[in-house]
């Protein structure tokens, strides 16, 4: 058992180096919450700007992050010497896998394996969300960053969220369904928009804002749930009207979201800068 002079000396020295020390609350984290960011490979999540913002400001908040199970996948994912940035590509692949059964879905006038690929879809919706918790848990907590963590970590979810939402629109539209193509596009365009003034926001040095009320994991609940609806809606005479009242939603709800992020990072720009200027 060291004492506290010892610790004290320690952090002292690496203070001195200019490594700074983040105190984590996850029960995994806690044996190495006094090292330095930078020898845990944090540095993926790190933000654009080098600014007061703490690095656990920048993680989406999510509750299953603290969940039994996900502590034991990444640590097997780790032990398996795992690279964060193929979960991340593995997140894509779910993705464009149930992107795939949803426009197959679209063209299929058998039911039964309509509703096998519809829900087939959720599956893989559901899938991609563990792979994006899991990506960062093994880059964060097993201390497995990249240099290019950063880059894995945002592009394979705009690619995701483009493909799932665009192709729900196309299977609303298989039956028949008016205007279905142009929402799920319109989805997508605003899904790409939100990631947007959020990364903008951590560019000018803010903590990133994932507030919704349709953030990612709202949209992708939403339409998860319209699959498994979906699957059943021809026993009440429905073919993809599920899926677009799904996309209605996700449109307004992430408008809105859009909004609500521009605002915010409006409040903190002036507060920043009361006599405005350049941030």
């Amino acid at each position: 058992m060291r004492d506290g002079g010892e610790k004290s000396a320690d952090r002292a020295l690496i203070c001195a180096a200019g490594l700074p020390f983040v105190a984590l609350r996850t029960p995994l984290a806690r044996s190495h919450a006094t090292l330095p960011l930078a020898l845990r490979g944090e540095e993926r999540h790190r933000p654009l700007s080098e600014g007061p913002v703490a690095e656990i400001d920048n993680r989406r908040p999510i509750k299953s992050r603290e969940a039994g199970w996900a502590h034991r996948a990444a640590a097997a994912l780790a032990d398996a010497d795992a690279d964060p940035n193929l979960i991340s590509a593995a997140s894509f692949a779910f993705a464009a896998l149930g992107a795939a059964m949803l426009l197959g879905a679209g063209m299929l006038e058998i039911v039964a394996l309509r509703a096998v690929l519809l829900i087939g879809a959720a599956a893989c919706i559901q899938l991609r969300l563990v792979c994006n918790l899991l990506d960062g848990m093994v880059a964060v907590e097993h201390g497995r960053g990249s240099p290019a963590g950063a880059i894995w970590n945002e592009l394979p979810d705009r690619f995701s969220d483009v493909v799932l939402l665009a192709a729900a629109g196309y299977c609303a539209a298989g039956g028949g369904v008016m205007l279905a193509v142009e929402t799920g596009w319109l989805c997508a365009a605003l899904a790409l928009l939100t990631a947007y003034i959020r990364e903008l926001g951590r560019g000018l040095g803010f903590a990133a804002d994932f507030s919704g009320p349709m953030a990612k994991p709202q949209r992708m609940a939403a339409l998860t749930i319209a699959c498994a609806v979906g699957a059943l809606e021809p026993l009440w005479g429905w073919r993809g009207q599920t899926l677009m009242i799904a996309l209605i939603v996700i449109a307004l709800g992430t408008a809105l979201t859009a909004y609500r992020r521009t605002r915010t990072l409006a409040r903190r720009l002036a507060e920043k800068n009361p006599e405005g200027g350049n941030p």
